[in-house]
């Protein structure tokens, strides 16, 4: 998720002050990636280095607007433009923990499974209960990032499902590796004794 093509975007609409672009961020999102006001003013002072946003009027607050540049607004059309690309790899968590897991002599894969399984059903019944009606605007984009979110949580259960599969076709010795004996070329060489 860009933070910084997000605040873009929100600016395009008119200037604003960092706590503004915070709480107008958190509105329209739902308040599912929350950011803290100093990752909003680090990111502006970058937009600004970039030439993406200037500062512009200071009321009398104190409050410093922040307004979009002509090369910012080509940024946002861009980024809206664009389909988001996923990694080519994966640094999930649960993936690497089970891919490790089934690996590993005398881990109870299952076990480690149902304890997930527990844990994804517990959150996706938080995310269907906390779920709104979408009358407005405001209310349809908290409803499209709560939706993204109960989707992956429910593909989360059914990859868990698909996991449980694949381990009931191996007898569980053929899944365990043990340490290689071939050592890497490259490492830490040992320190000589004086």
């Amino acid at each position: 998720m860009s933070v910084r093509q997000s605040l873009l975007a929100i600016l395009d609409q008119g200037p604003c002050y960092g706590y503004q672009l915070r709480s107008e961020f958190d509105r329209r999102t739902g308040s599912t990636w929350p950011l803290n006001v100093g990752q909003i003013y680090n990111t502006l002072e970058r937009l600004e280095r970039d030439g993406l946003v200037a500062r512009g009027a200071v009321d009398e607050h104190g409050h410093v607007y922040w307004e979009i540049t002509p090369a910012g607004r080509a940024e946002v059309r861009t980024w809206l433009d664009r389909p988001v690309e996923r990694g080519r790899g994966t640094r999930d968590e649960l993936a690497v923990k089970l891919a490790v897991a089934v690996t590993l002599p005398g881990v109870d894969v299952a076990r480690v499974i149902r304890h997930q399984r527990t844990a994804s059903l517990a959150r996706l019944t938080r995310l269907n209960d906390a779920r709104q009606s979408a009358d407005g605007p405001e209310q349809l984009a908290r409803s499209l990032v709560a939706d993204s979110v109960i989707f992956a949580a429910e593909a989360e259960l059914r990859w868990l499902d698909h996991i449980e599969q694949r381990l009931s076709e191996h007898p569980q010795h053929a899944l365990q590796l043990e340490l290689s004996t071939e050592r890497p070329k490259r490492g830490r060489p040992a320190k000589a004794l004086a």
